[in-house]
């Protein structure tokens, strides 16, 4: 046994993570920086099993809908190969009646779909750290990592819990649609996007699922091919200030006109920027009558080509009739001027994205206490306590968010401090909180007019060079008007949010060189020794030698 053992750690890279200890293809990339990632889900999704058990508890019709049959032995894949379970007694099989257990098989437990899961990490993890788990299914399409994934399931003795399946992610969601086995949790990590998953992904989830959808695809979501964004997404996107919060909004929208299309709504639990990707996690339910009320939850944005000022635009409204009824009706509009009332340039028109919350802030406080109770379990507890208390300080009703820097630098404003700022706003009567994808942000419920009177009240004190002020330019035309807002700089004492006075890891520092994506997977081991980084620096320059060379030809 230990001669086998030394045998595949010679064949593969070991990787430990949390309570995992994997063998993992040295042509696969295994990359830390998402450690962050899948501490994260294992977290979410450990409370997300609580708060099931407890509606199930509360409700016997649901108790009953959730129960699973018991005959899962076999889990049959999309190459037509069925992957084996090793048999498990019926006596072992325990239910969710008392204390639940990482690493146990629950006959009433949760079920999960890991789809694409490449050496199965997420996987093991799941079946050694959630408790209450029924059944975990790790698939990949690669016949070669449903091999890894079964040593490491063999390597984590979890063949009781965890099954491997070969085949295509989303034929494997599909089969599972309207039957006995919807998965109550999916989980898609993909390379790339998510948009050729997400059609499969809310149809097959079981009802009051849980979906954690993650995208890297974030050049195309933040705006550089706003029509690339809207062949995959459904949405014109923009280059802006905000883009990191827009892209989570495109992802939401998407996942919620989606699932529309089968009576099915959304309901975000968490939704968070990080790094280099996004990562949402949203409950899906059926109800035709509140998909009606869909439309409601979307709006397009009017984006100031000069100044930056944006303004939401619902799709629709809603109309009284007689008694409680309603009818809904288009939006009136546009919200704007023809040019901006600031700045006078044109606006871009930007959506639909997502305009309601982001967040269950009960649910994000219930997942913070747990990863405080369990931070040995986590090894990145700091980051995830830190951020998850951002988000629980966030406006919950105001897209999208403000940058300080950009607001000033529209103006050739020197930046001034974030706490100021803020006080500016919270002595005005406003609300206004950070956002936590970008630091030095602002949400609040003031208007552009009094976003940007804030600023001209500042200038009065710390003026703008005269050269600055080119006739027609959006700092002399911002600048031109006077304030009509009277603002305190006063510093007020909720200017400093909670998070910040407890000194919480918020806005880590890059965790290392090149600590971004890494390249696709291989299916094989050539020219696996060749790093990114070498392959980076050998590609340098290489449009532009092409380009001399082509010239020194036509000539």
């Amino acid at each position: 046994m230990s001669t086998k053992l030394e045998d595949e750690e010679t064949q593969y890279n070991v990787v430990r993570e949390g309570k995992a200890d994997i063998l993992q293809p040295k042509s696969v990339f295994y990359n830390p920086v998402q450690e962050f990632n899948r501490d994260l889900t294992v977290a979410v999704i450990s409370n997300f099993a609580q708060l099931l058990r407890e509606e199930i508890k509360n409700d016997t019709s649901k108790n009953k809908r959730h129960l699973k049959p018991k005959n899962d032995k076999k889990w049959p894949d999309t190459s037509g190969e069925v992957v084996q379970k090793t048999d498990v007694k019926e006596s072992e099989e325990q239910t969710c009646d008392g204390d639940v257990e990482a690493g146990k098989k629950y006959a009433d437990g949760i079920s999960i779909l890991e789809g694409l899961a490449a050496s199965g990490l997420r996987s093991i993890r799941f079946g050694l750290e959630i408790p209450g788990v029924q059944r975990i299914v790790t698939n990949d399409f690669d016949k070669t990592a449903v091999e890894v994934i079964q040593k490491n399931i063999e390597r984590n003795k979890l063949e009781h819990l965890v099954t491997s399946s070969l085949g295509d992610a989303s034929m494997v969601m599909y089969m599972s649609k309207g039957t006995d086995a919807a998965f109550d949790v999916i989980d898609l990590d993909p390379y790339g996007g998510a948009s050729q998953f997400l059609d499969a992904a809310v149809q097959s989830v079981g009802e009051g699922g849980l979906l954690c959808v993650t995208c890297t695809d974030m050049a195309l979501l933040c705006g550089n091919t706003p029509e690339s964004c809207r062949a995959r997404y459904g949405t014109m996107s923009y280059r802006s200030a905000y883009c990191k919060e827009m892209a989570l909004r495109i992802l939401l929208q998407s996942l919620e006109t989606t699932a529309n299309r089968y009576s099915r709504y959304i309901v975000p639990m968490i939704s968070i920027s990080a790094d280099f990707y996004i990562r949402v996690f949203v409950r899906v339910f059926t109800s035709a009558a509140k998909v009606k009320l869909s439309s409601l939850k979307l709006a397009n944005i009017y984006h100031c080509s000069g100044c930056g000022a944006f303004t939401i635009q619902k799709l629709a409204r809603k109309i009284p009739t007689k008694g409680d009824n309603f009818k809904m009706a288009a939006a009136h509009g546009p919200p704007v001027t023809e040019i901006c009332e600031h700045c006078e340039h044109k606006h871009y028109v930007v959506g639909p994205v997502w305009a309601d919350r982001l967040h269950d802030t009960d649910f994000v406080k219930k997942v913070i206490s747990y990863v405080q109770k369990k931070s040995s379990d986590f090894q990145t507890h700091k980051r995830i306590v830190g951020m998850l208390s951002l988000v629980s300080e966030e406006l919950k009703d105001c897209p999208m968010y403000y940058v300080i820097d950009d607001v000033c630098q529209q103006v050739h404003l020197s930046s001034f401090n974030q706490e100021i700022f803020m006080s500016a706003l919270l002595n005005a009567g406003f609300e206004v909180s950070m956002s936590h994808a970008e630091q030095n942000s602002i949400k609040t419920n003031a208007s552009n007019r009094d976003i940007w009177d804030i600023v001209r009240s500042w200038e009065k004190t710390h003026p703008v060079t005269e050269k600055r002020r080119v006739p027609g330019s959006v700092t002399a035309n911002i600048l031109s008007k006077e304030p009509i807002l009277k603002v305190s700089f006063d510093l007020h004492p909720g200017a400093k949010q909670e998070s910040k006075k407890r000194g919480l890891s918020r806005y880590p520092q890059n965790p290392e060189k090149f600590w971004g994506p890494k390249p696709r997977a291989k299916k094989s081991e050539v020219d696996s020794t060749e790093s990114m980084v070498d392959k980076r620096i050998k590609l340098q320059g290489k449009r532009k030698k092409n380009q001399e060379v082509s010239n020194s030809h036509s000539n």
